[in-house]
């Protein structure tokens, strides 16, 4: 059996929850259209290395579009994409989830870790 077959939503989490696109993609909704640096700046820790590839997937996976306005000096905007935005209810859920639940994550790795 294959392993989309096994866990229908697989696809899902490797293409949306990787280690820098749940943050670009949660920016990108919670505060809309930015500049490359206005996003690195948001995000914090990522290099602007990775945030370009990450960027470029997005855009080529459709949840992110690019806009490139050719004025002195070049201006480029990201936003997220409609079919990005369909991603804001589990967003919401997440971090409601994440209110309501990391205290008790954390009482329970404190009572493993003893």
């Amino acid at each position: 059996m294959e392993s989309e077959l096994a866990c229908p939503i697989a696809p899902v989490v490797d293409l949306v929850f990787s280690r820098w696109t749940t943050p670009i993609l949660w920016t990108l909704n919670e505060y809309g259209r930015q500049r490359f640096v206005e996003l690195e700046r948001r995000i914090g820790t990522i290099t602007p290395k990775v945030l370009t590839q990450r960027l470029r997937q997005l855009e080529r996976d459709g949840l992110v579009t690019r806009t490139y306005h050719p004025e002195v000096p070049p201006r480029v905007e990201y936003e997220i994409s409609e079919l990005g935005r369909s991603l804001a209810p589990i967003f919401h859920q997440l971090a409601e989830w994440s209110k309501r639940n990391l205290t008790e994550v954390d009482k329970a790795r404190s009572r493993y870790d003893r």
